[in-house]
């Protein structure tokens, strides 16, 4: 599970929903894969093992980077980068977690973000000398990478988040802002701050949620994005909402030093969706999307925008609802959220379901979503049995116009891959 929390002030908003859902099968693209990398190609999985954040690339579309959970020289989760060359990608790891023997933090399950002069930031979810995770800097010199540990998680009588598992993510004026699973005010989660200053970085709990069962939420499984529309926050919380428990999106703003906090939408359940892991996406207009694990026309998960409105009310309508591998589409948008790129496509993985007509295969998808339409094609089905990945745990990347992302599990060694969809 994955939570986040913050210091709140209670502010009522409006908002309304309402619900749209194809109920058409779905169309199928010409669409190729090819697996880029599969870990622990080396001996005791030094290359990496498990990725689940997605990759990122660099300015030049050549370098993609991200992380492994487990491998590495000390077996503690890595980072690497694959790099392509005449058509061909090659894996190397730039940075091995030590885990106890340095306290640089363990296992990170999330992505990585780069700042503006190439730099890459990350999360540990334990390690650091309290155990309970880090915040980490890469900066390159050469050939070589260097990593900072910039926080050290300590959750010392309620003051600090601990266990964080989501992708950071920069605001417009560099700082950086992330998620923790537990710590807090009640211990379901955090949102913090960390604040540029020459080289140093100040930290800041900016929100502790209030807890299950609370209008604010709890328990945030993923980050939260920036509106380029209003510089505020968003997130999404797995529980809360004082009606059904079934989870909320939360925003978050800036007023004269103090952070409020606010619910901008409640899910109620069934066909207009409930339990959403994963993170947001935010278009030019202000408007979110997202998915639920569950609910939507079949309870296999959906699809769904929030619509910017007047006072900042948020409308609800479902894109579009997963039917699962007996109607050959995806299934559960686990921690899968969604890409949007510049034309209004959404595009998105499954950690479920799929097309296979063979021995009803279970293992995940990537789909796109129309602009305007949100009419579904199936762009992939991951096969083990042909020793494809499987449970794509992120959207996908958008690099030159191909999906770039990662599979948990899978590959020629079964510890999961990197790949490359071409639609």
């Amino acid at each position: 599970m994955r939570l986040k929390a913050l210091v709140m002030f209670v502010v009522t908003l409006a908002f309304a929903a309402s619900a749209w859902a194809s109920d058409e099968a779905p169309s199928a693209a010409a669409a190729s894969e090819t697996l880029l990398y599969s870990f622990c190609a080396q001996t005791s999985c030094v290359d990496g093992a498990y990725p689940e954040g997605r990759p990122i690339a660099d300015s030049t579309g050549d370098h993609l980077y991200g992380t492994t959970q487990q491998g590495g020289a000390s077996g503690y989760g890595a980072v690497y980068e694959l790099t392509k060359s005449g058509g061909a990608w090659t894996e190397s790891v730039i940075y091995s977690f030590t885990g106890p023997k340095n306290d640089d933090g363990q296992y990170p399950f999330g992505g990585l973000v780069f700042d503006k002069n190439g730099n890459l930031y990350g999360t540990t979810y334990i390690g650091g000398a309290s155990n309970t995770g880090t915040v980490f800097e890469l900066t390159k010199s050469g050939s070589t990478w260097t990593e900072t540990v910039l926080h050290v998680f300590s959750d010392v009588n309620g003051d600090d988040g601990t266990n964080p598992q989501s992708t950071l993510v920069f605001d417009a004026t560099g700082n950086l802002y992330g998620t923790t699973l537990y710590g807090g005010k009640v211990g379901q989660g955090t949102v913090f701050e960390l604040k540029p200053s020459g080289k140093k970085w100040t930290y800041h709990v900016i929100h502790s949620f209030p807890g299950s069962g609370q209008s604010g939420g709890g328990y945030a499984e993923e980050g939260v994005v920036v509106n380029p529309k209003n510089g505020y926050l968003y997130g999404t919380t797995y529980y809360g909402g004082v009606i059904w428990n079934e989870g909320v999106v939360y925003q978050l703003r800036e007023v004269s030093g103090v952070w409020i906090s606010s619910v901008v939408y409640t899910f109620l359940g069934d066909t207009l969706g409930q339990q959403p892991y994963a993170s947001l996406a935010a278009d030019a207009a202000g408007n979110l999307y997202g998915t639920t694990n569950t609910g939507g026309n079949y309870d296999a998960g959906m699809t769904f925008k929030l619509t910017l409105g007047k006072n900042n009310t948020f409308t609800e309508k479902v894109l579009h609802s997963f039917e699962g591998y007996a109607h050959k589409d995806g299934a559960a948008p686990y921690y899968n959220g969604v890409t949007l790129d510049a034309d209004g496509n959404v595009w998105g993985t499954t950690y479920q379901g799929g097309s296979s007509p063979a021995n009803n295969l279970n293992y995940g998808t990537v789909y796109k979503l129309a602009a305007s339409t949100y009419k579904e094609t199936l762009l992939w089905t991951f096969l083990t049995d042909t020793g494809d990945g499987y449970y794509p745990y992120q959207p996908p990347s958008i690099v030159g116009g191909n999906l770039y992302g990662t599979t948990v599990y899978g590959g020629a060694h079964g510890t999961g891959t990197v790949y490359e969809v071409v639609p």
